[in-house]
């Protein structure tokens, strides 16, 4: 790899012209990731790989005149300290705020590489649109501000909060409650029983650390396989599966824990007062997310787990 300090005028703007490259095909790669679910935001971004192809042609127009047609590859991974940007494929799938993060990175990144190399050429051509440049990628986050106002008008943005509303309900929200309601209650069985059968809260614990782990490996799987989430719109599987695979051991842990306190009583009144906020916080996801009245879903959560909590009880004592 070469320090940036050893770079010639030559490979400087044989770097700006590829990092230009990259930046306007990465707007190009977000414009198409965004088209089918944000189209206005789309619009935005095209506009702006338009405009990083517009600082492109500037620059070849002034390496050409310079030093002739051939144009060497010199790479921003081939930089000591250059920022590395991961490929758009590895970032989906592409979340609309995530994105705008990423380009306002992106265009202070630009106008900083543009200052630096400013100071690397003493030829008054190049320092001229070096500079006109580095003040472009400045005021882009302006320009970006003028594109989303001009296509992003107030009912667009509301239909795009909304659908990232959908999506982040589906594919995160819903297979986690669906864990977290696993976790929760299925596990209270098994835990319980040990713990009221044996009066050992250790082997209440090891019960019920390999019925959450358990439970949490075969509720990833079977949300990962449940579908591929193109015709539902679920989002990725895997995504899908690691959320409710984590939550269901997290469901069942937290009322496991506990048990790791030697003294009987005190473990099982713990671990119950546990329950109960395991169980409010799956009736307050309910309302928050899915709608679900208030009373409506903390009477339906503490039923259910009330019947398996006193059914574990039951059959530990019998």
């Amino acid at each position: 790899m070469r320090n940036f300090d050893d770079l010639s005028e030559r490979e400087i703007l044989a770097l700006a012209i590829g990092a230009e490259e990259e930046d306007g095909r990465i707007y190009a790669d977000f414009a198409d990731g965004l088209r089918q679910d944000y189209p206005a935001t789309a619009r935005v971004f095209a506009e702006m790989a338009a405009e990083e192809n517009t600082h492109r042609r500037r620059l070849i127009d002034l390496y050409v005149s310079k030093f002739g047609e051939h144009i060497p590859l010199v790479r921003r991974q081939d930089i000591r300290g250059y920022i590395q940007r991961k490929p758009i494929w590895q970032l989906r799938p592409l979340g609309v705020e995530a994105v705008r993060g990423r380009v306002r990175e992106m265009e202070q990144d630009a106008a900083r590489f543009y200052r630096v190399a400013l100071e690397r050429t003493g030829d008054a051509a190049t320092r001229k649109l070096l500079g006109d440049l580095a003040e472009a990628e400045v005021k882009h986050d302006q320009r970006a501000a003028a594109l989303e106002a001009e296509y992003l008008t107030p009912d667009a943005r509301r239909s795009e909060d909304e659908h990232a509303r959908r999506r982040f309900i589906l594919q995160v929200i819903q297979p986690g409650l669906v864990g977290l309601m696993d976790g929760s209650v299925s596990t209270l069985a098994p835990v319980f029983a040990a713990a009221f059968a044996t009066h050992q809260p250790w082997n209440a614990f090891l019960v019920g650390i390999a019925a959450s782990l358990g439970a949490g490996i075969s509720m990833g799987f079977a949300e990962a396989l449940a579908d591929d989430g193109k015709l539902s719109g679920r989002g990725a599987p895997l995504l899908r599966g690691a959320v409710c695979g984590l939550m269901t051991t997290a469901g069942g842990v937290g009322h496991t824990l506990p048990f790791l306190i030697p003294d009987f009583f005190t473990a099982t009144a713990i671990a119950c007062a546990v329950v109960v906020v395991e169980l409010a916080v799956i009736a307050w996801i309910q309302w928050r997310y899915m709608d679900t009245p208030p009373l409506s879903a903390a009477a339906k959560v503490m039923l259910g787990g009330g019947l398996v909590l006193a059914a574990g009880i039951i059959i530990g004592n019998s």
